[in-house]
């Protein structure tokens, strides 16, 4: 998605031709800022995501643990750690991502957590030849 309208914010703009996913979560887990590199990346369009649950990509076996996170943190208005972590999504096809992905809890002017913006972006392939590389020095 890029934009060219003159009166649309910086910040909005930002959002939108970002060259990584960016995606918005609000304090229930709905997808409410979804760019072009996120439907890229997950491969589900802006339409079929905004308004979703973010189950929409997390493994399923990964949900309760995410859950548990994202409540710790929307109730601490921050997060433990601001490091890019890998971890695991889901593509629209059912195929398994490797995602390097940053997390930061966005508040309101007192304090109040109004969701989690994540910044995305796919490591299936660098992961899976890190891995092949472990597994042929062990032999």
């Amino acid at each position: 998605m890029h934009s060219t309208d003159v009166s649309t914010p910086p910040w909005e703009r930002i959002a939108l031709d970002l060259g990584d996913a960016l995606i918005f979560i609000d304090t229930e887990g709905r997808i409410r800022v979804w760019n072009a590199m996120a439907a890229a990346l997950f491969g589900f369009s802006a339409e079929e995501a905004l308004g979703q649950s973010v189950d929409l990509i997390i493994p399923a076996h990964l949900r309760e643990a995410h859950w548990r996170g994202f409540r710790h943190a929307i109730a601490a208005g921050h997060t433990t750690s601001r490091e890019v972590r890998t971890t695991r999504g889901v593509h629209k096809q059912g195929r398994k991502l490797y995602v390097d992905m940053s997390f930061a809890i966005v508040c309101d002017e007192e304090g109040q957590a109004l969701g989690s913006a994540a910044i995305a972006r796919d490591a299936t392939e660098r992961y899976l030849a890190q891995l092949a590389a472990r597994q042929q020095q062990a032999g």
